[in-house]
């Protein structure tokens, strides 16, 4: 059977059966906004979860002798670097699921949403027992708290909803 260039050139212009599909679109900022967060979260344990435990604050913190004491100031620094540490290397896996394009990536997504949302909520909670922590405290954890609301009403609608996520994610 003969086929005329016609024939290739409708088949070719006919619209994918499935819709969209592949890491463009939408994707490339929840690609992006994976990166920064594992960049961040590098710069946040060196910068200050390394140096609480190496330069003496965390003895200042929760010695009962020291003036800046509280009960949960070590509760709150364990819990935050528990936290960082869990959600870089859960950032490394959902970015690698991503690039493999594995069915379990939108719902580890959700998972990663969810829980950021529950850890500075928790953090803030924590935080604000501390009066010493309060005295200090700025907008920027009501910052993160809200940008955590706001992801969470974006991002997830779209891993629920999307067609090009139903069409990529299928390994």
């Amino acid at each position: 059977m003969k086929i005329d260039k016609t024939e290739t050139w409708v088949r070719e212009s006919l619209p994918d059966p499935l819709g969209v599909s592949g890491l463009g679109g939408w994707l490339v900022l929840i690609q992006i906004g994976l990166y920064i967060t594992i960049i961040r979260l590098v710069v946040v344990f060196f910068q200050f979860i390394l140096p609480m435990f190496s330069s003496g604050a965390w003895e200042v913190l929760t010695s009962q002798n020291s003036m800046a004491y509280h009960a949960l100031w070590g509760p709150t620094i364990i819990f935050e670097t528990v936290y960082n540490i869990i959600f870089l290397f859960f950032a490394v896996y959902i970015l690698i699921q991503l690039y493999q394009k594995k069915s379990i990536f939108p719902r580890l997504m959700i998972i990663f949403y969810i829980a950021s949302l529950l850890a500075v909520t928790i953090d803030i909670i924590l935080m604000y027992q501390i009066p010493l922590a309060q005295q200090n405290s700025d907008v920027s954890s009501f910052n993160e708290l809200f940008r955590s609301i706001f992801t969470c009403a974006i991002w997830i609608p779209y891993f629920i909803k999307s067609t090009r996520v139903k069409n990529t994610f299928t390994k």
